[in-house]
């Protein structure tokens, strides 16, 4: 199951979720997970020290996705899809797409 999320209401769906994680794609296909908690600015998710490996991977493959796990069990899952831009020690990404997920056999309970 699947909820739309309009990336303008982001800042107000994170407040219901913890710290996430950052994934980006290495050059060689590799996924590199970082625990993140990004703050939201004008629209852009700004994430301060993603580590070595994140930007690396980001200089290679810019397209990211930004997970955050439900706090509760069989809660949703935030899903955010963008582009990112490293700007000193900052990653800024741009989202592209949300979406609130969990799977169909998790909603009865």
């Amino acid at each position: 199951m699947s909820i739309p999320v309009d990336v303008a209401d982001l800042a107000q769906a994170l407040e219901d979720f913890g710290a996430g994680y950052l994934l980006s794609t290495s050059s060689e296909g590799r996924v590199k997970a970082v625990t993140v908690e990004p703050d939201v600015v004008e629209g852009v998710l700004l994430v301060t020290g993603p580590g070595r490996g994140s930007t690396a991977n980001i200089a290679a493959n810019p397209s990211v996705t930004l997970l955050f796990p439900p706090r509760e069990p069989r809660g949703f899952t935030l899903l955010v899809d963008g582009t990112a831009r490293l700007v000193d020690d900052q990653a800024q990404i741009t989202p592209q797409t949300a979406v609130l997920h969990r799977p169909a056999a998790h909603s009865a309970q």
